[in-house]
């Protein structure tokens, strides 16, 4: 009787070596949308390019992939991105708002003239607030000079406040770029996750304590890679 070979069932492991390897559709799917929108990895790239990323988000990281221009998957990622151990559900948001599209679109945006549509739409709510008001009986020198600030207070606040709520997140987030620090962090970022599904389908503490000591372990080397030295990681 022949023995035919075996092929092993996918693990965590191979779940982070290559972007969503449990969930290929996704991989289509931010493929195209990079392909139709925005600037993939090629050999017109420079320094000072800009490529779409496709986030693949874990409950302690991300990874963001850039996505080649040949149709072949991305070997390393080009930023990893390690949430603080122990965190708490509003810096677990963090994550979720550094890797949002609205947060990628928002922050960048410097000129006054992008900022438009905020207006607008505040000028919108507080036209229909006040006549709302209005029609009830609330004098026209009490509601007339709350809606005029409006406009000025939304352009403030679309100015400010996605910078702002961009910094306080990166407070509770390590980023690691560039081709050596995070061929460097994946490698341990792969047998963490390893070990974080072993420990989750496990009542042994040692598993849970291992998995704990293992994120505390990533968020300290992606604190010193940022620094792009993989000799003091090491």
């Amino acid at each position: 009787m022949t023995d035919h070979p075996r092929t092993s069932p996918p693990t965590a492991a191979t779940h982070h070596e290559r972007p969503f390897a449990r969930d290929p559709g996704r991989w289509e799917h931010e493929r195209s949308r990079a392909v139709r929108t925005g600037h993939i990895r090629d050999h017109t790239c420079t320094a000072a390019c800009e490529p779409v990323l496709a986030h693949e988000r874990t409950p302690w990281c991300w990874l963001a992939w850039t996505v080649p221009g040949d149709g072949s998957l991305p070997q390393t990622p080009h930023q990893i991105g390690v949430l603080t151990p122990g965190a708490n559900r509003m810096q677990r948001l963090a994550l979720h708002w550094l890797t949002s599209p609205t947060a990628r679109r928002l922050v960048p945006r410097t000129a006054p003239g992008s900022l438009w549509p905020f207006a607008a739409a505040a000028t919108l709510i507080s036209l229909l607030a006040g006549l709302f008001a209005l029609s009830r009986g609330v004098p026209t020198r009490v509601a007339v000079p709350a809606i005029l600030p409006a406009p000025l207070l939304a352009l403030l606040l679309a100015g400010h406040l996605p910078a702002r709520l961009d910094a306080r997140a990166r407070e509770h987030v390590h980023i690691t770029e560039g081709d050596g620090p995070c061929h460097y962090l994946h490698r341990l970022t792969v047998l963490h996750a390893s070990l974080v599904q072993e420990a989750a389908t496990s009542d042994r503490y040692e598993l849970r304590r291992s998995a704990e000591l293992g994120h505390t372990l990533l968020w300290n080397a992606a604190g010193l890679l940022q620094a792009q030295d993989t000799r003091a990681v090491s």
